[in-house]
């Protein structure tokens, strides 16, 4: 699995972390939101329905570390639009049995912070994860689409600090969603690349 981007250091006053108001926005308060233009995922479905099983199977393994759902997910294919894809992965990931998942788990990195982020930062970051594996066992996933990169290291702290005081089957429900939200995210991203020979597909 790629390890994901590492996220920027917050903000020094970065208000609240559920907020994605205008403050967040490249023009400041009161600028309007910046909407990246619509992408068209059809060009990398195409592509995507036509790779030799092991490839295709690859590249799912990138979205979901889970072999079960990957293998399953590129059995199934052609896949008419980017929404039945996106629903046979959510329906492959409500299939998940403990042990799909727990290997879905080992396979995702850790968040963590720029090199250059002040040390208070890291230590702050690399304690939560400890105290949330001491807790559960396993790595701490959250998806982050909803918020601005700006706001990523509060929601993790903030998702640590909630899901901690979470029972073992709560918290079980939780990072089984979690990672369904993720596996999406991913295929959505996936499907956006170049999927020219140099490109990512």
């Amino acid at each position: 699995m790629p390890a994901q981007p590492r996220l920027p250091v917050p903000a020094d006053a970065p208000g609240d972390p559920g907020s994605l108001g205008d403050p967040g926005s490249p023009g400041g308060p009161g600028a309007p939101p910046t909407v990246a233009p619509p992408t068209d995922h059809a060009v990398g479905l195409a592509h995507f329905n036509n790779l030799p099983f092991a490839a295709a199977e690859a590249a799912f393994l990138e979205c979901c570390g889970s072999l079960r759902w990957a293998h399953r997910m590129a059995a199934h294919r052609p896949y008419p639009d980017l929404g039945a894809l996106l629903a046979a992965s959510d329906e492959a990931g409500y299939d998940l049995a403990p042990r799909d998942i727990a290997e879905a788990l080992a396979a995702e990195p850790a968040t963590c912070l720029h090199d250059d982020a002040p040390r208070a930062a890291h230590l702050a970051l690399r304690a939560a994860h400890a105290a949330y594996e001491s807790r559960f066992g396993h790595a701490f996933v959250i998806c982050l689409d909803a918020h601005l990169p700006s706001q990523h290291v509060d929601q993790v702290l903030a998702g640590i600090r909630v899901r901690l005081a979470h029972d073992t089957d709560e918290e079980r429900a939780v990072t089984a969603e979690e990672l369904r939200r993720l596996a999406r995210s991913r295929i959505v991203e996936l499907l956006a690349a170049d999927p020219r020979p140099n490109g990512t597909l």
